[in-house]
């Protein structure tokens, strides 16, 4: 365990719960944990503290998920071939994690991030209701090599947002609605943590002490959150996802030029 006090660790205890629950909901929970740990670690190596990310992350993603497959019908193997992709990408991301630079790739993410707002909000069907036709095998492929592979690397490089681009992703590629889109994103999220994490164990950067207490915060969190989206539909989903991605646009453009 690091130098923390308790303090501290109640209120990384509490941003872990309220992540799980943003991330169960829509994906995005980094943005509300990773900030907090940063805070709390101070004086932390940066992969230390993406590493712990990650030990916490996982936990309420793989509640989350395993609440939906519960209660929401999923193609589970395609899921789990996603996820397969979206591992590997989150490996290579994290290995890469030290060599480049973020300031880069902030301004393309937030270009992404503006466009895809604009389309939820002009086209208020987007989401609502998946597409009476099957997908093709080539959209299929599609979203395997760019919510997998591209959305993995992103993951393990920098994070935040992931789950975000996920559903987004889905929902675009494979004509989900959001409850849906948010449903399988979970398992595939859950390989990208695991790939990422893998990496971080390896290298010695997770503290794995805090981690296990902030994870049953998370795991509440993100069990929760799941039953809400059920629950309330993907109107509702549709709503905490334009507040996510503005608040990502936002810290986005903190970073990169406030």
């Amino acid at each position: 365990m690091p130098d923390i006090s308790t303090t501290m660790i109640i209120v990384l205890c509490v941003a872990a719960g309220a992540a799980g629950w943003i991330d169960a909901v829509v994906g995005g929970g980094g943005l509300l944990l990773l900030p907090a740990l940063l805070l709390g670690l101070p004086h932390a190596q940066p992969a230390a503290v993406l590493g712990t990310n990650k030990a916490v992350a996982i936990v309420g993603t793989a509640g989350a998920a395993v609440t939906y497959a519960r209660k929401t019908p999923l193609d589970v193997k395609l899921a789990v071939r996603i996820g397969l992709a979206a591992l590997a990408g989150s490996i290579g991301g994290a290995a890469l994690a030290g060599g480049i630079s973020k300031d880069t790739m902030r301004p393309l993410i937030m270009g992404v991030l503006v466009v895809v707002a604009a389309v939820v909000i002009f086209k208020p069907g987007f989401g609502a209701a998946p597409a009476a036709a099957p997908v093709s095998r080539r959209r299929v492929l599609l979203t395997i090599a760019l919510a997998g592979l591209g959305i993995g690397f992103y993951d393990g490089l920098i994070g935040p947002g992931t789950g975000t681009f996920l559903v987004l992703a889905l929902t675009a590629l494979l004509h989900l609605d959001l409850v849906t889109a948010s449903a399988t994103a979970k398992i595939v999220n859950c390989c990208t943590n695991a790939g990422a994490l893998a990496m971080f164990a390896y290298q010695g950067m997770v503290f794995w002490q805090l981690a296990a207490l902030m994870a049953v915060f998370n795991l509440a969190g993100g069990m929760v959150g799941a039953r809400m989206a059920l629950r309330k539909g993907s109107g509702f989903v549709r709503g905490v996802l334009l507040t996510v991605v503005g608040a990502l646009v936002v810290k986005l453009g903190l970073e990169q030029w406030g």
